[in-house]
Parts: C-alpha cells; structure tokens; sequence
C-alpha cells in the first residue's frame, strides 16, 4: 500500500514535507500562480504561528500546501490550501487534506473557503456557517469622528495583551493568545476604553497589496467604528483591506464610505462542533468578530 505521503499526480511522484522547512520564495511564487495576493513577508508570518505541508515532485518543486492553526487542543483554523493549476483537477487537494486531517484529528476545525473549494470541503463533512465580505480598495479618508460618549480610544500597548486575549476568546470561541502575541510586534492597534476597561480593539499590519485591518472585536457597531476609523484615516490614499461577516448595518455601510467595498466572499465553514452557529449575535454586551485576522487565521 502506499503511503498517504507519497501519491501519483500527474505523472507527477509527489510527496508530502514540511511547510515551515521548505523555500519562502518557492511558496510566494505558488501563491501567486493562483493570483492570491501573499507576500513572502506573510508566508513567513503564517508559518510563525502555524504548522502546515507541501505537495513537493521529485526535484524538489512545491505543487501544493495546506497549513492549520491549532489555537488550543479543541480548536484549529484551515487556510493556505492551494494546489498549483496544473494539479487542481487531479485530487491533489483531497489528498493534502486528507493528510492535514489526520494531523489534527480530534480537534474541531474551521476554514473559510473560495467558491471553487466549497465542493472538496464538502466532501470532507464540513458544514457551512456563514458568508465573509472581503472589502478592499483604496481607501478614502473618513470624516472626523468622536469616540463614543463616555469612551476614550488610544493606542494598544503590550500590556494590553491579556486583557485583548479575553475579548477575542470571548468573541472567537478559542484562546489565541500565540497569534495575538506575534501580531502585537508588527501592527498598529487602538483600544476603546469605558471607565478604564478595554471594549473593543483593532489591529492593522502590513499584507498583500497594502494593509489589512484585523482582528477588529467590538460589541456593537459603533463601538467598531471607533476602532476602524483611525486606521481608513492613516491609511488614506493606499490599499485598505478587511474581511467580515458583517453584511449591513452602520459597520458595513461605514467601510463603503471608506472606499473598501465587497470585493469578494468566501464561506466559513466548520468540521465537527459548529464555530459560529448560537453565539449571541444580538446581545449589547458580547463582543463579536468584526473583522477576522486573515481568512486563513479566522
């Protein structure tokens, strides 16, 4: 029998190795032979704070990658699965994720996936969740604007870092403390403080063609403004990005305003217990996922 490592693809004998030991320049150039707008900088980010594979032929070239984010030992996020052009059609992508779910097994998974993955992640038993609203453009400086009354907003500082981890876990449902360590070092960050406690934060850091602003955590659309208001203004002018599940409301009308309108979607999906499925989408008081770190990273 044959390893699930080793697999024929198009006359290709393929093997599986390690992502976060193969070439930064051979996975730039795989990213870019799908049109996927990844820096080196932020293929070298994502293997700091995950784990993932490569499909790799005889001599050595990268055909295919697929990386996961294990947050806790319940919960991992799935992105970067891409199989080069050539190999779309001949299973290389369930044969990498064949190989991925056997190394997470046990932990409930979520992933948001491109219209031309929905079909494989279906066959794997994933269940559809919710759309995400990929909004980027050149970004337009917004009006001026007040922080809520009674809230003041300044910069994120490292000491914040506890209080940031347990708004994401409250709204993200997991505890991603590595990742939010790692993005504090490389992105410019605004609290919202209420009567000396944070409600609400935003991280903006280098990606792609420009910037992207997220993870964003509020509780209620005002309180995300905010928090997105100070990054669309400094970022003026330049390739502004951010992803969300927010279809409308003052959020959503708030980032056209900016100049970020939907460019694409793709769909959160989950594996095992639902990710998304009875949060209190609705309470005043739970903060939520505004804008998602990456669509890799959730």
């Amino acid at each position: 029998m044959v390893p699930r490592e080793w697999r024929i693809v198009d006359s290709f004998d393929m093997r599986i190795a390690d992502l976060n030991t193969t070439d930064l320049d051979q996975l730039h150039a795989l990213s870019i032979s799908v049109g996927w707008p990844h820096r080196a900088e932020d293929w070298q980010f994502l293997r700091e704070v995950g784990e993932g594979i490569v499909a790799m032929d005889e001599i050595g070239r990268i055909m295919g990658s697929a990386m996961w984010f294990p947050y806790d030992e319940h919960f991992a996020t799935i992105g970067m699965v891409i199989t080069s052009p050539r190999l779309q059609s001949n299973g290389a992508g369930q044969w990498l994720m064949g190989n991925v779910l056997d190394r997470v097994a046990g932990r409930n998974l979520g992933l948001n996936a491109t219209r031309a993955a929905q079909r494989l992640y279906l066959s794997l038993n994933f269940t559809r969740e919710a759309t995400v609203y990929q909004c980027n453009g050149e970004a337009v400086a917004p009006p001026e604007l007040d922080a809520p009354a009674g809230s003041v907003r300044r910069p994120l500082e490292p000491g914040d870092l506890d209080t940031i981890v347990e708004l994401d876990r409250a709204a993200f449902g997991a505890d991603r403390r590595i990742l939010l360590v790692r993005l504090l070092t490389c992105s410019e960050g605004i609290g919202l403080m209420r009567g000396g406690k944070m409600e609400a934060f935003s991280l903006c850091r280098r990606f792609g063609r420009g910037h992207v602003i997220g993870p964003v955590v509020a509780a209620n659309d005002e309180d995300a403004i905010a928090v997105v208001h100070p990054h669309a203004a400094r970022h003026a002018a330049s390739f502004l990005r951010l992803d969300t599940r927010e279809q409308d409301g003052r959020f959503s009308d708030f980032l056209s305003r900016c100049g970020l309108p939907v460019y694409d979607t793709v769909t959160t999906m989950s594996f095992g217990r639902h990710w998304l499925t009875g949060r209190k989408r609705d309470a005043a008081l739970e903060p939520r996922t505004y804008a998602l770190a990456s669509q890799a990273l959730g």
